[in-house]
């Protein structure tokens, strides 16, 4: 773990991007005591930014920043529990089929690769549409449709590892194949895994915000996605209600992407100490 934020820290973007995500979840977490109720209605309509509205109101009233941040529960909800449940099938799948080859290998790296060549959006906003909005159901179609790059790379770290030394000298122990695949080589094989499923992250909420922005959420949710829609009927006069929100869906992405790829550099046994 030291030699990890060793190297870490030297990436400055990546410690930034380390320090904003933690900001976000602190103010996610507080939400309903930092602020009110983001779908109260008020009298102080379409007022531009200021002391008393820092971000501005909507058409009805409400207040741009308590739903920006009670927006950053939605978003990191999806995205982290999306980027965990798919970082979960793809290191099954693709530990089982690089381990074990064959018809079963075969198979499911055909699916997955039918997986990424369809659309995820499109094929998402039709599940979403035919099973009913809901973040927990955001939250499995998105996971169902990123798995498969998981797989892809954990796959590829088995076949390799399972050629090394190490994995035939415990095999010469005795000790059951399955228990060598689940102890020795996919605890090894982790290491790109795990900045692959952070990169995640920031697709999943970059997908849960286009479902909401075209309506496949639940409408008393208040999203970023949805206050993107809402905003756009008056961009051109009421430019906060989508600049702000377009805003933090751009920071929190780019955040995860950047805090990614310190991990992956950190993580990478070649690189200095």
């Amino acid at each position: 773990m030291g030699r990890f934020w060793q190297r870490f820290r030297v990436h400055r973007l990546g410690v930034v991007s380390a320090t904003f995500v933690v900001l976000l979840g602190m103010a996610g977490l507080s939400a309903p005591r930092l602020t009110v109720d983001p779908n109260e209605i008020s009298s102080s309509v379409m007022l531009a930014p200021s002391l008393t509205h820092p971000l501005g109101t909507d058409e009805l009233g409400r207040d741009v920043l308590t739903g920006i941040v009670h927006g950053i529960r939605v978003s990191l909800a999806v995205g982290l529990s999306a980027a965990f449940a798919a970082t979960v099938i793809g290191t099954l799948v693709g530990a089982l089929a690089g381990f074990y080859g064959g018809v079963g290998d075969l198979l499911l790296m055909r699916i997955s690769e039918a997986f990424q060549v369809i659309p995820s959006f499109i094929l998402a906003a039709v599940i979403v549409a035919l099973s009913g909005p809901g973040v927990s159901r955001v939250i499995l179609v998105i996971a169902f449709l990123s798995w498969p790059q998981t797989a892809r790379l954990m796959r590829s770290e088995v076949m390799r590892l399972k050629q090394l030394e190490f994995v035939d000298a415990v095999r010469c122990l005795g000790i059951p194949e399955r228990t060598i695949l689940a102890r020795e080589i996919v605890p090894n094989a982790m290491v790109p895994v795990l900045a692959v499923g952070t990169l995640i992250i920031g697709h999943a909420i970059l997908l849960e915000t286009a479902l909401s922005f075209f309506g496949l959420s639940s409408p008393e949710v208040v999203t970023w996605g949805r206050m993107l829609a809402s905003g756009q009927r008056f961009l051109f006069n009421a430019w906060w209600l989508s600049f702000f929100p377009g805003t933090a869906i751009f920071l929190t992405v780019l955040a995860f992407n950047l805090l990614g790829d310190a991990i992956s550099a950190a993580l990478d046994p070649r690189a200095p100490v």
